[in-house]
């Protein structure tokens, strides 16, 4: 093969690993900002996976979203779990303009399933719970999970979003 050719399968298969190395929203989770006070808080990667993370989450979501429904679990009325993600999402961003407003954070909201992930920033340690808490308040929420940092600027519990 002739160098010029070389080339261009070189830079091919260079995209290709670019593409797959990408970190993209597959499933369309909600994902959205509610609080920023802390400008030196690292966004988390939220629901932005590799295509080969999302495979991998492929079976295991389309499992978890009718297993419940299945089961004629009680708060389970519809067929797939993640049908709820975009209500919770609205529920939670009404909720943070009229109710609560977390001063002396920076969080991020990832719905997944009815479970609640807030990634961020947080001025003491004692919002982690008082978070959680308001997530669990909001209907159709299964589990409130949050993973935050007291120290912004070190390295976040989470994982960062880094854009290539």
């Amino acid at each position: 093969m002739c160098r010029p050719a070389l080339l261009v399968v070189a830079l091919a298969l260079s995209v290709l690993r670019a593409q797959a190395d990408e970190r993209r929203n597959w499933f369309d989770d909600p994902f959205f900002q509610i609080t920023s006070d802390v400008p030196q808080c690292a966004e988390p990667a939220g629901p932005r996976v590799t295509e080969a993370e999302r495979q991998a989450q492929s079976h295991r979501r389309a499992e978890k979203g009718t297993t419940c429904w299945l089961a004629k679990e009680e708060g389970c009325e519809r067929a797939n779990a993640y049908s709820y993600d975009r209500d919770i999402a609205s529920e939670i961003k009404v909720a943070v303009r009229t109710k609560a407003k977390f001063p002396g954070t920076s969080l991020w909201v990832t719905v997944q399933g009815r479970v609640v992930y807030v990634e961020g920033c947080v001025s003491r340690e004692s919002q982690a719970q008082e978070v959680e808490a308001f997530v669990r308040s909001m209907p159709y929420v299964q589990q409130a999970v949050a993973i935050v940092s007291s120290a912004p600027g070190s390295k976040p519990p989470y994982k960062p979003f880094v854009s290539r």
